[in-house]
């Protein structure tokens, strides 16, 4: 029984961390503390039972397994001496060409010192970052992948694979590498940063605010592009004039209550209608926007490679 209750153990603390991803509904996080409970019962453990706690995550053993029967095949035998100097030649070359922000050329080196060593964690995970540096996402959790099933202790994978993870708006399962990549290296600081950043964008994501005005509001308030080009949009006399009627509409407006900036809605309107109005005034400034908040870079994107 010693080992199924450990394996109910895991079971339940992943559905725990899974209630606390923040990407679960009201019912549906209810549906899984029931389940909670259930397992608690049925096998007699509780949250306490530390002493049942295995060291890896259950969703990492199942990584681990899924790699195994993967497509990736690692060969039983090693690479020769030579090969495996000629392949740290290759990947100080594309460590050299990521400096120079030359990418393709770093991917080119990286994919050349696999095909000598496909034993070697370090190039798969080094070639995630220059394909996230290219916009590759899928190309770069796919390589992150493969650096966890040779070393299950990288922890440089799992946080390049939450990189990858955020830039694809897959901000749950990005949050959950981070930390794991904090389990395995607790003091990083780059780890903690990317997931505030990732734990942050998934509240937005979640917000009726963020939804409803179309873009991330909260990185643009403290973006100094963005204020300098709202200053420069501000000087138009249209986007004054409708500042100027939104502001009576909402201090002395109609009643300030029966058509007024009442409620919160209403001022979620008057942004739309205020986004709308730059948008016609001055499309490529909002292009501008988003292209700068999608590119913005996350504090991992200057981290030397191995």
């Amino acid at each position: 029984m010693a080992v199924e209750k450990r394996l109910a153990f895991s079971i339940v603390q992943f559905l725990r961390d899974q209630t606390h991803c923040g990407a679960l509904n009201s019912d549906e996080q209810e549906s899984l503390e029931v389940a909670i409970q259930c397992l608690e019962t049925t096998f007699k453990i509780s949250s306490s039972d530390c002493h049942l706690a295995v060291p890896q995550p259950l969703t990492e053993i199942f990584l681990n397994s899924l790699l195994k029967n993967d497509n990736i095949t690692i060969p039983e035998t090693s690479p020769s001496p030579e090969d495996i100097e000629r392949a740290e030649q290759l990947k100080n070359e594309g460590n050299n060409h990521m400096k120079e922000e030359n990418y393709r050329c770093a991917v080119e080196c990286y994919t050349k010192a696999i095909d000598l060593d496909l034993r070697n964690a370090v190039y798969y995970c080094n070639r995630a970052a220059a394909h996230s540096k290219l916009g590759n996402y899928t190309e770069a959790t796919g390589d992150c992948e493969r650096a966890i099933g040779i070393d299950p202790t990288y922890s440089k994978a799992y946080g390049r694979m939450g990189l990858a993870l955020t830039a694809m708006n897959k901000y749950p399962e990005a949050i959950s590498y981070f930390k794991k990549a904090l389990v395995l290296d607790p003091e990083n600081d780059t780890y903690k940063s990317n997931l505030k950043i990732a734990e942050q964008k998934q509240k937005e994501a979640t917000s009726p605010i963020a939804a409803g005005l179309g873009f991330d509001m909260a990185s643009l308030i403290n973006n100094p592009a963005f204020i300098s080009m709202a200053a420069s949009v501000m000087q138009n006399q249209q986007v004054q004039q409708l500042m100027s009627g939104m502001m009576s509409n909402a201090v002395g407006g109609p009643a300030a209550g029966v058509g007024g900036l009442s409620d919160i809605s209403s001022l979620i309107e008057a942004g739309q209608q205020f986004a709308q109005q730059i948008q016609q005034q001055n499309p490529e400034l909002i292009e501008q926007l988003r292209n700068h908040i999608r590119s913005r870079s996350f504090s991992g994107s200057a981290e030397e490679h191995s």
